[in-house]
């Protein structure tokens, strides 16, 4: 029987908040890699492929309807969520509870909106990802899992100009990636 969870105040949240700020500007590591196959299911994974045309190889993404895209379809510009580590740490408190977040890719890196505004290009491995301009925000399941405190935290102006729920990229160059990877913005 897995122990409740007691999520952080937005004290003890804003407390951490320093060490996100010293992430990594340029160059960082691969945290964690994960996928969703189904809604609500997580798959942690050793070895990924990213595509292009298909995002991140066994998550649903392309599946996903978007009321963001024209079509209704999954958005283009949604193909990979990236959350920065050490805030994925400070909210979770335990890395496996990491991937509840739903994002795929857990970065040690700086992904404030200064940072890595919409347009950057990130390395990751072999692969190449540009951050775009579709705000990812939180919502009900990641404020039931996290905290009403770290969803306010995530949704304040600090939160947004960090960009502490994460980023959206599309995939421009494919590759296959691996936990340990180096990062680098390019």
């Amino acid at each position: 029987m897995q122990a409740e969870v007691k999520h952080l105040t937005l004290a003890d949240l804003e407390a951490g908040l320093d060490e996100i700020r010293n992430s990594p500007k340029v160059e960082g590591v691969l945290e964690l890699i994960v996928s969703r196959p189904e809604e609500d299911a997580r798959e942690v994974m050793a070895l990924a492929d990213l595509d292009v045309e298909l995002g991140l190889v066994g998550d649903t993404w392309k599946d996903r309807p978007s009321g963001r895209s024209a079509n209704g379809k999954a958005h283009p510009d949604m193909q990979i969520t990236i959350m920065n580590s050490r805030l994925a740490a400070l909210i979770a408190q335990d890395k496996d509870r990491w991937k509840l977040s739903g994002d795929q890719l857990f970065i040690d890196i700086d992904i404030s909106a200064e940072n890595m505004p919409p347009g950057s290009r990130i390395a990751v491995g072999p692969a190449i990802l540009e951050a775009t301009n579709q705000p990812h925000t939180g919502c009900k399941k990641f404020s039931a899992r996290f905290g009403a405190d770290a969803l306010k935290l995530v949704s304040s102006p600090v939160g947004k100009e960090l960009q502490l729920r994460g980023i959206n990229c599309k995939v421009v160059q494919g590759g296959e990636i691996k936990p340990g990877d180096i990062v680098k913005k390019v």
